[in-house]
Parts: structure tokens; C-alpha cells; sequence
């Protein structure tokens, strides 16, 4: 890689960084519902993932990480609970959880560029894989840490951790899920598009 290279791949991480601390801090990273909120910041991790490759969508996946353990000193009611329970395990289901989602969903994207055939579909299938492995790892390390915990045996009442899971995450999930995907796959190919004609 030559030093403009590396410089546009600077710039593009400073870019997706700057649009990550925007959306945690502000209304328009989060939906709140009744349940978990949905968050968009998936979408530029995943673009990064893919743009960036996988190390820069374990950066991006801890930067998202990281406003998210900080939400969780009373900007999260949620937060703020699990960390008065468990300041080590808050930490791995927001930080560490989102470091491997970004780092999976590139190695997924580059494993895919392997293959010809997936060309049409290594894009969609990348921004699929962000928020699914978002939800996945956020609510097994939730479950690994916090389901025997007096709060979540409260809102789980009496469900086993499997039926916890698809009941929390619900309909809540499955909309995130949708909204990443069909943002970030427009976005990345629009990206890639205009990446291509410089």
C-alpha cells in the first residue's frame, strides 16, 4: 500500500469514526422502544468492516464499543443497571462484543471476495452479518454475565436463556437487522462505486 493509499484509508476511518460519536451521541444513532434500542451505529462499523477490511472493522466495532460502555454511566438506564451489577462483564457485552462483530464482518466480506460468483452478493450478505452478529454477541455475552442476576430474572420471569433471548430481542432485533442492511448496503456500494471513478 503506498502512501496515498494509506492516506485515503485514514481518511475514510477518521470519516466512519466521526459519523460513529455523532450517532452515539445524539438522537439519531438510537430508536428507543419498549425493549432494547435499535441502533443504526452498526452501519458504519459494517461499512468499515467491508471498506477497511477486517482490522478496521475491529477499530470501528470498538469505537462503537466504547460510547456504548460510556452511555452506561447514566445515559442508558439499561447500561446503568448492568454495570452496577457488573462493571467487567457491561464492558465485554458492549465493547468486546462489538469488536468482534466488526472484525467477523470483514473477514466475512473478504472471505466472499474470494469467490467470483459472489460478487453480486458479498455486499448484502456483509451487511447482513453486521447486525446479526451484533444482536448474537451482545445478548450471549448479556446472558453468559448478567442472566442469573436478580434484574434480568425479573424481566426473563421464568423464561430459559434460549426463550429470554428471542423474547428480549423480539421484534426489536429483526428491525435493526433490516435497517442496517438496507442502509448499509446502499451506502457501501454507492462508496465503492465512487471509489472506483476517482
Amino acid at each position: 500500500m503506498n502512501r496515498s493509499s494509506r492516506t485515503v484509508k485514514l481518511v475514510e476511518m477518521a470519516l466512519l469514526v466521526a459519523i460513529i460519536l455523532i450517532l452515539a451521541f445524539t438522537p439519531l444513532g438510537y430508536i428507543k422502544t419498549l425493549g432494547l434500542e435499535i441502533t443504526l451505529i452498526v452501519v458504519p462499523v459494517t461499512i468499515g468492516a467491508i471498506i477497511l477490511g477486517p482490522l478496521g472493522g475491529a477499530v470501528l466495532g470498538a469505537v462503537f464499543g466504547i460510547t456504548s460502555f460510556i452511555q452506561c454511566f447514566g445515559m442508558s438506564p439499561f447500561g446503568a443497571v448492568l454495570l452496577g451489577i457488573n462493571p467487567f462483564g457491561t464492558f465485554v457485552v458492549c465493547v468486546v462484543s462489538r469488536i468482534l462483530m466488526g472484525w467477523l464482518t470483514g473477514l466475512i466480506y473478504k472471505g466472499l471476495s474470494k469467490f467470483p460468483k459472489m460478487k453480486n452478493w458479498k455486499i448484502l450478505i456483509a451487511n447482513l452479518a453486521g447486525p446479526i452478529l451484533n444482536t448474537f454477541f451482545f445478548m450471549s455475552t448479556l446472558v453468559i454475565f448478567f442472566f442469573s442476576s436478580d434484574y434480568i430474572q425479573s424481566l426473563a420471569g421464568g423464561l430459559n436463556p434460549f426463550r429470554f433471548v428471542i423474547a428480549f430481542v423480539g421484534v426489536n432485533g429483526l428491525v435493526e437487522a433490516a435497517a442496517c442492511f438496507v442502509v448499509g448496503s446502499a451506502i457501501t456500494k454507492a462508496l465503492q462505486v465512487a471509489m472506483k471513478n476517482k
